[in-house]
């Protein structure tokens, strides 16, 4: 398991300071900074932002924190502080912007919330950046990261489409992978991105 490096640490630590804050003040954060869909008189814009520190529960934020830091760690180290915290603010709002387009098409009033879509964005990129990487899948299962991304991306994608009323934002999910996968092609300069 990787160490701890400065951002992902602070990101930790403001998911969970920010989820018992939440449980203390009865769920009043959630009210005012989970991503509420465009035209709720709930809707307001750093929504984009803020969903992604608040939680619904202790075991949503526990495996969504234990993601960040299996897969953001390495990538903080490879990348370095300022790229990997641009890469996971583009992930969670790419995932913001998917979700709202959704909620939209949908007709859905229900808020969005959890740092799912940041860390789907880091996973895409750990699969793309380390390919061959086993992961053990449940703790006891050796895949290769990027047969596990395809798969987790496939699920999402089969939820998203079939399974409705599930609580799951899946399609955040996806978008946050999207956002990661035009971040990385953006520094990469490939398409649709211009070389320069």
């Amino acid at each position: 398991m990787p160490p701890l490096p400065p951002v992902t640490q602070a990101l930790l630590l403001a998911n969970v300071a920010i989820f018992f804050l939440d449980e203390l003040l009865g769920r009043t954060l959630t009210v005012w900074f989970a991503l509420w869909p465009i035209g709720s008189a709930e809707f307001w814009p750093w929504q984009i932002g803020t969903y992604a520190f608040l939680h619904g529960s202790f075991n949503h934020l526990f495996f969504n924190m234990l993601g960040l830091w299996m897969f953001g760690s390495e990538l903080e180290m490879v990348w370095g502080q300022k790229r990997y915290l641009q890469f996971y603010a583009a992930s969670v709002v790419a995932a913001a912007l998917t979700q709202l387009i959704v909620n939209a098409v949908l007709g859905s009033a229900a808020p969005t919330i959890g740092a799912s879509g940041g860390l789907f964005g880091l996973l895409l990129a750990f699969a793309m950046i380390f390919p061959d990487r086993i992961i053990l899948l449940f703790f006891v299962i050796p895949v290769k990261a990027k047969y596990l991304v395809a798969l987790y991306g496939l699920i999402e994608l089969y939820q998203g489409a079939y399974v409705m009323n599930s609580g799951v934002a899946h399609f955040a999910h996806l978008g946050g992978m999207l956002g990661g996968l035009l971040t990385l092609r953006y520094w990469r300069r490939q398409p649709p991105f211009r070389r320069r």
